[in-house]
């Protein structure tokens, strides 16, 4: 592995996209995930926010984020379902491959399992034409899927080969999901994952859990977790992903500095684990039939 398998996410530097563009760039990273607020408060208009985006070079990692969007009815469903499209032709329009969809923290959506699944099959229909694949996160607060495991079995459940799941390193270090969980996925459906640590052992409310996720997140090698993360590439790898690795680091810090100083982070981080995966190796710890034995 080396550090062209890792890429940055644009909510992790200050300024403008074309300013994003150019660091992440200039730091020698090849890809960039975006967010449809980069899009939508482009001076120029989105048709130009695109146009800089393509110009750049880097290939966009994915495009988010879908929130509150399963287990809704009436008015609602039918309002999220005209926002999913809308998030649908964005992502389509800047050459993304992949839509992050977030699992619901509203108050208003119902907790039967078989609604999640169907709303996350249509949604899954919408991006079929689009060529999206979509990846599913469980948040560490969401209202009734809030751990990875949660999010394998709806996925799995809802049987679509464009439905995947989004993995985000934050998440799993904050409900202290067993890694182990990772090994049972397939990982031809893993769409997406997210890389981050922070500083403090535990989270100890969902409200501390909040602002830490939004604020306080930073990248691997710099918090308490980094043997946690190591550990959750390695399994990645040994399990047979071979997809995208973003920095998914929200710190109200970074968005202080020059962005050399943020993108220099960065990229310690990246070789740092690049470097440490290639010394250890990846121990193969697994058969591809194991996920196949316990979903069927």
């Amino acid at each position: 592995m080396d550090v062209r398998h890792f890429g940055m996410d644009t909510i992790t530097l200050a300024g403008s996209l074309d300013a994003k563009l150019r660091a992440v760039k200039a730091a020698g990273f090849s890809q960039i995930m975006l967010s449809a607020r980069d899009i939508a408060e482009y001076a120029a208009g989105p048709d130009a926010a695109v146009a800089a985006v393509r110009e750049s070079g880097l290939r966009v990692t994915g495009f988010q984020v879908l929130r509150d969007f399963e287990g809704l009815d009436g008015h609602l469903r039918d309002y999220k379902t005209d926002i999913a499209k809308a998030m649908l032709q964005m992502c389509h329009q800047v050459g993304s491959k992949v839509l992050l969809v977030c699992s619901s923290t509203s108050a208003h959506a119902t907790d039967k399992r078989e609604r999640l699944v169907q709303d996350l099959q249509a949604l899954a229909m919408l991006a079929v034409p689009l060529n999206i694949r979509i990846a599913y996160e469980a948040l560490s607060w969401g209202r009734f899927v809030n751990e990875l495991p949660q999010a394998w079995e709806i996925v799995v459940a809802a049987n679509r080969s464009n439905l995947g799941i989004g993995i985000d390193s934050f998440h799993i270090l904050a409900t202290q999901t067993a890694l182990d969980e990772v090994e049972l996925l397939d990982p031809d459906r893993i769409f997406l994952v997210q890389l981050s640590d922070f500083m403090w052992q535990e989270t100890r409310s969902p409200e501390e859990r909040i602002t830490t996720a939004r604020h306080f997140r930073v990248f691997p090698g710099e918090g308490v977790h980094s043997e946690n993360v190591y550990d959750l590439v390695r399994r990645l790898e040994s399990l047979g992903y071979r997809g995208d690795y973003s920095f998914e680091v929200f710190n109200d810090d970074y968005v202080q500095l020059p962005h050399h100083v943020v993108t220099r982070r960065a990229l310690r981080s990246a070789q740092g684990m690049s470097g440490m995966l290639n010394r250890r190796g990846v121990p193969l710890t697994r058969t591809a039939a194991a996920h196949q034995a316990r979903y069927r």
